[in-house]
């Protein structure tokens, strides 16, 4: 996931941002794009997380797997095998300054799965944009708030409507509700019942909106 770094001048990290905000906006669907401006835009912002990670205790990674039913694990695994995804599939780190940013950088992307489980959202384009709107609230990102705004140009009139009497105001509360979840060592949490977690991380589930028009 680190990947081979790429050292980039100031004009030229611009350069890539400008480019990838463009084709990213065009297609939010694009996430080698997606990664590319948020590690060009987002030096300030891992930066932050970065110490926010060295100071808590569960702020390391590790594995585990096989877990009971019920479980924040088996959620976790279902999730992953019934869409065909991997956590390896994530794009690379190659514009981050140093090792520990490109950890950071790197770690955001593997607990976004995570915070689908936790969240309960779909990943549909409108499950993905009010993910954003949390990812935005807890690092800070302008391409999370980037992401937002092209995925919501993207909605059809009915899905736009949806998302901002539905979707937005949750994710907006949920956000900064939930812990600080850039800090959290989730896979020492795959035991546990996975609602007992969300209590304890202070987690707000996406409740389904009475007419779903996703």
């Amino acid at each position: 996931m680190l990947g081979a770094r790429v050292q980039l001048k100031g004009w030229q990290k611009a350069a890539v941002a400008f480019g990838s905000a463009f084709g990213a906006l065009l297609d939010p669907r694009r996430a080698d794009l997606i990664a590319a401006l948020g590690e060009t835009t987002g030096k300030p912002a891992f930066e932050r997380v970065l110490q926010r990670m060295k100071n808590s205790a569960e702020g390391r990674v590790s594995h585990a797997w096989d877990m009971p039913q019920n479980t924040f694990g088996a959620a976790y695994a279902q999730f992953m095998g019934s869409r065909n995804f991997s956590p390896d599939d994530r794009p690379p780190v190659r514009f981050m300054d140093t090792e520990e940013l490109a950890y950071v950088a790197t770690r955001a992307r593997e607990v976004h799965d995570f915070w689908h489980v936790l969240f309960g959202l779909p990943t549909n384009l409108i499950g993905e944009t009010a993910l954003k709107v949390i990812e935005f609230e807890q690092m800070f990102l302008p391409m999370c708030m980037l992401s937002v705004v092209g995925g919501s140009a993207r909605f059809s009139e009915k899905q736009r409507t949806l998302f901002f009497q539905h979707y937005f105001p949750w994710a907006t509360k949920a956000g900064l509700k939930c812990t600080d979840l850039m800090s959290v060592y989730y896979e020492k949490h795959f035991h546990e019942d996975l609602e007992e977690v969300r209590r304890n991380w202070g987690i707000l589930p996406c409740l389904s909106p009475k007419k779903s028009s996703v």
